[in-house]
């Protein structure tokens, strides 16, 4: 395919466009306000009845720095409703979770994918938009294609770049590559990778992604782009788990792990992350896998880095036991339960099951607090209290550096910092 991450594009002046958001939560709803707040008509799709009437409502079931008012003024304005059946529109963005299987490898679960091209495929006419934007392991974006293809065979899909006749339906993908706390920011500003299946479909989209973002417009193919993400998060994975196994070696020398990277990292030449209770959240935790799935022999770092960053939860679990098994009376509080700081995010949080494992080992005697509990479901089984109360325990575990935390001094305890918090 002659497009390349180094292409000249130079995007014609893209027309409004009804674009239906496929999928309205973390990534979704920020990017059907943000293409909204751009002058397009938006529909978002999502099945779920609660965040339809959510969104229809102008209130956001997220917690995300400025998603709030835009969501009221986009929604006030009309230009952004949401729906529970699959819309018509212009173009379709599909922004839905990409778990994974539970196996040797992780294996990348699909079928949220495949249930959304499922669900649009009737709505699609000539000329109609397809782009993935979940992240998703090479080859995805064509089986999507395929998929449209056997689904619609009154339209023409191209399923490849070698196809002279590039189809009724275009077809292409582009990662969200933003980080919660900043995502509508970094929506319109940070450099998006368009992947085509073929070379109008790339140009398409990326025209439509123009108008959104002031960042560059890379042009490759779609497998390209789909590696290119799984590429980027496993290449902090590895980093963090470099600093998480240099924090297991520290402890076994008895050595003070903060006070060696932070002169570590006067080097010029180095920058050693901040170790942590393990690795959480919806990418960096489980876009690797994807990697190690389709090449197990070969991803060996890959894979090893995944197997020190899940192994660290239990490494802080064993040493909060050293302390607790001493003596029967003492209580422990765990501060912080989201995947990182400052955000409501509790997906793949290493910390929230730190947490559930340590009240299950001491009923009774486990207390937790995060500035979002009330957003933990209760059945997590989980004894909330206040800020200070979890500090006043004679035992007190930083799992999360939230800001809120950062503003206390060290207590008086015996203190397992599993972040830096203190450090």
């Amino acid at each position: 395919m002659p497009l390349t991450i180094y292409a000249d594009f130079q995007p014609e002046t893209q027309e409004r466009m009804t674009v239906a958001v496929v999928g309205l939560g973390y990534i979704g709803l920020p990017t059907a306000a943000v293409l909204a707040r751009a002058g397009h008509q938006v529909i978002g799709y999502d099945i779920k009845p609660d965040v339809v009437a959510s969104v229809n409502a102008g209130c956001s079931h997220l917690v995300e720095p400025g998603l709030d008012l835009l969501l009221a003024a986009v929604t006030a304005s009309k230009s952004l409703r949401a729906v529970n059946e699959a819309p018509e529109a212009d173009a379709y963005l599909i922004t839905v979770p990409t778990p994974t299987k539970t196996g040797d490898f992780n294996h990348p679960d699909l079928s949220s994918v495949f249930s959304a091209v499922d669900a649009i495929a009737p709505r699609l006419v000539k000329g109609s938009l397809v782009v993935l934007e979940s992240t998703s392991p090479v080859g995805a974006t064509n089986q999507v294609a395929q998929r449209l293809a056997e689904l619609r065979p009154d339209l023409k899909v191209a399923v490849g770049p070698s196809e002279r006749n590039e189809g009724d339906i275009d077809v292409a993908y582009s990662p969200e590559r933003v980080i919660p706390g900043r995502t509508l920011r970094e929506l319109e500003s940070n450099a998006r990778v368009v992947g085509g299946v073929t070379a109008r479909a790339a140009r398409r989209a990326a025209a439509l992604y123009r108008t959104m973002t002031s960042g560059d417009i890379l042009l490759t193919d779609d497998r390209s782009a789909e590696f290119v993400k799984l590429a980027e998060n496993a290449f902090r994975d590895v980093n963090i788990a470099y600093a998480n196994e240099l924090s297991l070696v520290c402890d076994e020398l008895d050595l003070n792990v903060w006070e060696i990277i932070k002169l570590a990292n006067n080097h010029p030449r180095v920058n050693i992350l901040t170790p942590g209770p393990g690795v959480g959240g919806h990418c960096i935790a489980v876009d690797p896998w994807f990697i190690v799935a389709q090449a197990p022999e070969t991803a060996r770092l890959i894979r090893t880095a995944r197997l020190v960053n899940d192994g660290k939860p239990r490494f802080v679990i064993e040493k909060v036991c050293e302390i607790m098994d001493l003596d029967p009376s003492l209580r422990l509080g765990c501060l912080g339960m989201t995947f990182k700081a400052d955000v409501d995010d509790f997906r793949e949080s290493p910390s929230l099951n730190i947490a559930k494992a340590l009240s299950a080992l001491y009923p009774g005697r486990v207390v937790c607090t995060d500035p979002y509990a009330d957003m933990i479901p209760s059945e997590h089984g989980l004894e909330t209290v206040g800020q200070d109360e979890a500090l006043a325990q004679p035992v007190v575990l930083a799992l999360v550096p939230h800001a809120d935390f950062r503003k206390v001094a060290r207590p008086d305890a015996h203190i397992i910092d599993a972040c830096g918090l203190w450090a």
